[in-house]
């Protein structure tokens, strides 16, 4: 069968290792988006595989359950997790973490924006919204034949996550009264935590999945109020661990209520 936009496809030459849709087709060159990770990519046509619903599933990007060891007490108390502000890059990857925010049942604001438009704007959505939580992703790349990691200006959208970042912080100040989880695949973790972002990625250079900061935000706001976060675990429960997601330890965002 041929192979035409809009296909889930594989990459022989990466061992077929990660799914792609076929978002654009330009003679003999598909482009390609991840499904799972955030990721853009171009390939010759020879080079793909059409997948299967079987392929599909056996490449499905499974999470451990989430470790949570409290167990709430709706009988005698109500619970106001964190509000979380999600701003993307990506129209269908934030669609995808509202839905895992609604299955967690945690209030979440989604806005979809250009990587660029965010530092102009999010000034504004953050007094709109008064948000516990802010997520700043969409796509990043670091691009190593332009020169060291360390330059901001050699990844793809590094620099406009730690503008639309130190925007944020001259909002709030406060690590723990505005939690802040900034980049994507392959972003610089370093300047982000330096510009103030609570959780950023990647410390691996590598890529994420596209729920990853959507797992710590909504880790963190239903950890009560008074509580410190365990980090190592939380990390563990992104795709990629460490590798892929860090952070400081900060205490959870929910107001714990008596009686309900």
């Amino acid at each position: 069968m041929p192979i035409k936009k809009g296909d889930i496809v594989t990459r022989n030459s990466y061992n077929n290792d990660t799914l792609f849709k076929v978002i654009n087709m330009k003679g003999n060159i598909c482009y390609l988006k991840g499904i799972d990770v955030r990721l853009y990519a171009d390939s010759e046509i020879e080079d793909l595989k059409k997948t299967t619903e079987e392929d599909r599933q056996n490449l499905k990007m499974d999470f451990p359950e989430e470790k949570n060891d409290d167990v709430f007490d709706r009988s005698e108390y109500f619970y106001l997790p964190g509000k979380i502000l999600h701003i993307d890059g990506d129209k269908e990857y934030l669609q995808r973490c509202l839905e895992y925010y609604k299955k967690h049942s945690v209030f979440a604001i989604g806005k979809k924006l250009n990587e660029i438009e965010i530092p102009l704007k999010i000034r504004d959505l953050l007094e709109e919204c008064k948000p516990d939580i802010v997520i700043i992703t969409g796509h990043d790349a670091y691009y190593k034949k332009k020169g060291k990691i360390e330059d901001i200006h050699n990844y793809k959208n590094t620099e406009n996550f730690i503008k639309a970042v130190k925007e944020c912080r001259k909002y709030e100040k406060s690590h723990e009264k505005l939690v802040i989880i900034a980049g994507a695949c392959q972003s610089n973790y370093e300047e982000l935590i330096k510009a103030g972002a609570n959780f950023a990625s990647s410390p691996k250079r590598i890529n994420i999945h596209c729920l990853d900061p959507a797992i710590i935000a909504t880790a963190i706001a239903l950890t009560e109020r008074n509580k410190e976060i365990d980090l190592l675990s939380l990390l563990e429960q992104t795709k990629y661990g460490k590798d892929g997601m860090g952070g400081i330890i900060c205490n959870g965002l929910m107001y714990v209520g008596y009686p309900r």
